[in-house]
């Protein structure tokens, strides 16, 4: 009979489902906190439920000698090492969809909160001081409603904010107009929603891509009476520059729910009197703890008594049988995705595949399901198999399937081309016999190119002195490459360069490489190998 560890807090009913599927589960809420006993008990259990308390770390997984999967009630994964987990062979699962509706009640919350001060309006009425006219608040009706992230929780938001009348703007690079149109929002640049909104809301996760997006610049272009609601993520606002802004008049109010460093015990923001804030409690509601707990207790006692994966962070979706086959194709529909996703800025229309060979006889679903994680893990790097199709839907993102019997000199190859309005991107990549991925082509050049963690591409016309500049600005630098490929259209024409590093490469590489003048194009990219 599997064992199983609950070492946060959990439902009774969740706790309950272990057992009634024949699983054992010891319930010890308050392990989590005491690292040295977890790690001295780790070792009995095949799986692990948790929440945010407990720190799943590499030293952790190190005593988890029986450990097979770990099971996240909730969608963030900040508390667990996935790589480590990975390279211990051990599933993560999350529930990524559970806080959904309760996280965008809680933003509508905050904006009312701060629209009518209500916080500090209880706590003068509770000491008895009844201040009517202090307290002077706006409506949110016919407010412009600025909505940075449209995915999930931005389109329940998105709902909630139109059943109140308010109009609505949103900025998503991953959002298309026709899903736009069905939201009944006007799709905008940033700049834009800066400008216009009256109020505007966060709803994406931290990447390098989000983080600071409301800068101290970008806070600068908001309009005089803006009110700024956080219930994302923290990191994604400069705590210092809106404090400032707050105390000049220029930011009306603010509500925030998450914040750069947690648990925030002091912040510029606190003791401000336009200023709510609570304790990250976006996802604290009764039916959302019950929902994701239930849900983390069938997911993990379906893979551990079946072998079924839902929801996996690092496993794909796959039967036992095909995992053997499709592992190494699986890991190449996953590189072809990152790299269009990581190369891309505007929102995508549409994601072609093409399947040549022995690959177009394999679960497609699954590869699909790959190359869709890879390309969204660019603006979200919570996202997973299971959750990548959904978010693609919910942004209009068309996918198109194509197979065909083998036309060349590979066995099997996989081709991926992204669609926005300015272009069409390719890539197409192979699995050698040694079972390692490969780039083969792209942007219709023929390349040969190891795929390795940290990598380069860069695209310039084919003139003498380009690779020169390449290779001498990057050793003036000390960056050391692995492997370089060459590609070209026709002599003078344009040409190719993905280069394999040892380690990533820094912001004034990236720059210094762009300052030679030699390149149309730089962009280091990273991959998950």
């Amino acid at each position: 009979m599997p064992k199983v560890l609950v070492s946060d807090k959990l439902s009774e009913t969740a706790v309950q489902i272990f057992r009634d599927r024949g699983v054992e589960v010891d319930y010890l809420p308050d392990l989590g906190k005491d690292k040295e006993k977890l790690a001295e008990v780790i070792g009995q259990y095949d799986g692990l439920a948790i929440r945010s308390a407990t720190k799943v770390t590499a030293k952790l997984l190190e005593h988890a000698t029986n450990l097979k999967v770990i099971g996240r009630a909730g969608i963030g994964v900040d508390n667990v090492d996935i790589p480590a987990a990975s390279k211990k062979g051990v599933i993560v699962m999350n529930t990524p969809f559970g806080n959904s509706v309760t996280t965008a009640e809680h933003a509508i919350a905050l904006m009312f909160a701060v629209a009518r001060q209500l916080p500090e309006a209880s706590v003068s009425t509770h000491e008895g001081k009844w201040e009517k006219n202090r307290f002077m608040g706006v409506e949110v009706f016919n407010k412009t409603l600025g909505i940075i992230g449209a995915g999930n929780i931005g389109s329940i938001v998105i709902d909630r904010a139109l059943g109140l009348k308010m109009k609505v703007l949103a900025y998503d690079p991953f959002l298309s107009e026709e899903r736009a149109k069905e939201l009944g929002v006007k799709k905008v640049e940033l700049d834009e929603l800066l400008a216009k909104a009256d109020f505007i809301t966060l709803h994406v996760p931290l990447t390098e891509k989000t983080k600071n997006i409301l800068s101290r610049e970008n806070l600068a272009k908001t309009r005089k009476g803006v009110r700024i609601v956080n219930a994302a993520r923290g990191g994604l606002i400069d705590e210092e520059a809106l404090a400032e802004l707050l105390k000049s008049g220029h930011v009306a109010g603010a509500a925030l729910d998450v914040f750069a460093t947690e648990p925030a015990t002091e912040s510029p923001l606190f003791g401000l009197p336009n200023v709510v804030v609570t304790p990250h409690l976006g996802a604290s509601t009764t039916e959302a703890q019950e929902n994701v707990a239930l849900q983390v207790a069938e997911q993990m006692s379906d893979y551990l008594l079946t072998g079924a994966v839902q929801n996996a962070l690092n496993m794909p979706s796959v039967t036992a049988e095909e995992a053997a086959t499709m592992g190494p194709w699986l890991k190449l529909a996953g590189h072809l995705g990152t790299f269009i996703g990581q190369m891309t800025d505007e929102p995508i229309k549409a994601i072609n595949v093409l399947y040549d060979g022995s690959v177009a006889e394999m679960n497609l679903k699954a590869l699909n399901a790959a190359v869709i994680a890879g390309v969204m893990k660019a603006t979200n790097p919570d996202v997973n198999m299971v959750s990548a199709p959904v978010m693609a839907a919910e942004r209009g993102v068309q996918l198109q399937t194509t197979t065909q019997a083998k036309t060349g000199v590979f066995d099997g190859y996989i081709k991926v081309t992204m669609v926005t309005d300015k272009r069409e991107r390719s890539i197409a990549g192979t699995v050698f016999s040694d079972g390692k991925p490969r780039f083969i082509q792209i942007r219709g050049i023929n390349v040969d190119a190891e795929i390795g963690a940290h990598m380069l591409y860069t695209r310039n016309k084919d003139v003498p002195g380009v690779i020169g500049a390449l290779g001498m600005t990057l050793g003036d630098l000390g960056v050391n490459i692995a492997n370089f490929t060459l590609g070209r259209t026709h002599a003078g024409d344009d040409a190719i360069a993905i280069l394999y590093l040892d380690e990533a490469m820094a912001p004034e590489t990236v720059e210094a490489l762009r300052a030679t003048g030699k390149f149309l194009q730089v962009r280091p990219l990273q991959f998950e190998v």
